[in-house]
């Protein structure tokens, strides 16, 4: 009966094309606002390591001096460099890195290419088993050679694409900053989003060609970038010095379970209280330990605009959604006489309420197809925004099913109440009017 339904819901179609038309129009406008941004905070809100980010912490500590202290407010977002070393050298945790984002220049020593720019992260070899980095070529450098300040280096596949022509370039030496470097290991395409462990050199749009132990970064003297917040009260010379009140660096944590998070948060709480007794720290014990999505949602990763607009798109379908109401209601009473006569030759009320909602939900699908076209023009257009998180704004497979099943749904929802009233046609009254 349902194929019925649906053919006798195409014929209706024929019958009202402008009626039909504004029906399929604003199920089509509502779903390609909804699923536009839909698509863009489900971009901005994914875990982007969902199979261990309740493992992942990420560490701070308040360092600050005394000067304006108010108990509980939030520490320093990164550490001192001091504190970093020191949290590195107790390893209290099963796997833990400090890293900052740099950048330096890249010599080819081809003619071919010229000496061009390229992004760069300092940070300790737990790095790599931490994040789960894929490598196409070698490994990680050892915890060995992170205190053995050696002279190595990660790579990714892009630079290893245009300085080796994808060869395996393990044991190869790349020119950073005038300094050769051993390639230990490639990297495959990798590119988490957001750029979770470092949320203040991009979220979004930057390139990570080259990883260098962080001793090693430090004796050349390699470019830092990101936030820096210095709080001594002396004049500072070199900020990335070792003792110098600078907070730059990041500090994660991988731990065997979430439940552990307690405990290391008590270590924290316990080295805060030795370094104020040693006289660095100044403030009591001030510790922050979030994991990977709660660090996201307190970083405001998602834009607040991204939030309302995908709240104004769902509220303008709901708006479509009355209006298709009532122009279904209108179609469904306009051919009260022939559901009278389908009554009166024992069509029951349950398969006249079937029909009308075939026909509405005919009515979504069409809606659908239409709803996408318009989604995939939204998401064009916001891919032209320059905001750093637009050229991702892409629609996958789930949202694609997605889009049809919300406009199915969201077209039998409105088609209830028409549906309804048509099945409590009286069949004795409008035989009589006709």
């Amino acid at each position: 009966m349902l194929a019925y339904y649906f053919k006798l819901a195409l014929r209706s179609f024929r019958r009202n094309k402008v009626l039909t038309a504004l029906m399929v129009l604003a199920i089509a406008l509502g779903i390609g606002a909804a699923m536009t941004t839909l698509t863009v905070f489900k971009v901005l809100s994914g875990d982007p390591i969902p199979h261990k980010s309740e493992r992942l912490f990420y560490v701070q500590l308040d360092a600050y001096t005394r000067e304006g202290y108010k108990p509980g407010e939030e520490p320093e977002g990164q550490l001192t460099r001091f504190d970093a070393e020191e949290l590195l050298r107790q390893k209290k945790a099963p796997r833990q890195a400090m890293m900052t984002g740099g950048g330096g220049i890249v010599d080819p020593r081809v003619d071919a290419l010229k000496p061009f720019s390229v992004g760069m992260r300092y940070t300790s070899g737990d790095f790599f088993p931490m994040f789960d980095t894929p490598f196409l070529y070698g490994q990680g450098w050892s915890g060995a050679e992170d205190t053995g300040h050696a002279r190595v280096a990660v790579i990714s596949r892009t630079l290893n694409d245009k300085l080796f022509k994808g060869a395996n370039s393990v044991g190869r030496d790349v020119l950073v900053e005038g300094h050769a470097l051993r390639v230990v290991g490639v990297l495959d395409d990798w590119k988490p989003q957001p750029l979770f462990y470092d949320l203040f050199v991009g979220r979004y749009d930057r390139q990570e060609d080259v990883f260098v132990p962080f001793s090693t970064s430090r004796d050349l003297e390699l470019d830092r970038n990101g936030n820096m917040n210095c709080f001594g009260r002396e004049i500072v010379n070199d900020a990335t010095a070792l003792n110098v009140p600078c907070a730059w660096i990041q500090y994660w944590v991988e731990l065997d379970s979430a439940a552990d998070a307690p405990a290391f948060k008590a270590y924290l709480d316990n080295y805060s209280d030795q370094q104020r007794a040693a006289g660095r720290f100044e403030r009591p014990a001030n510790t922050r330990l979030r994991n990977v999505m709660e660090l996201l949602e307190f970083r405001n990763v998602v834009p607040g605009d991204v939030r309302l607009q995908m709240w104004l798109a769902f509220g303008f379908l709901l708006v479509c959604l009355v209006n298709t109401v009532g122009l279904l209601l209108a179609k469904f009473l306009r051919r009260s006489g022939e559901i009278g006569v389908r009554r009166a030759l024992g069509a029951s009320r349950t398969e006249i309420f079937k029909q009308c909602l075939v026909e509405a939900g005919t009515i979504g699908l069409a809606g659908g197809m239409l709803g996408l076209l318009l989604a995939l023009g939204g998401l064009w257009a916001v891919r032209q925004r320059p905001a750093d998180y637009a050229s991702l704004a892409h629609l996958d497979g789930s949202m694609l099913l997605l889009t049809f099943a919300l406009a199915i749904a969201a077209s039998l929802l409105a088609g209830i109440l028409p549906a309804w009233r048509a099945m409590q046609v009286a069949p004795a009254v409008q035989l009589k009017t006709q």
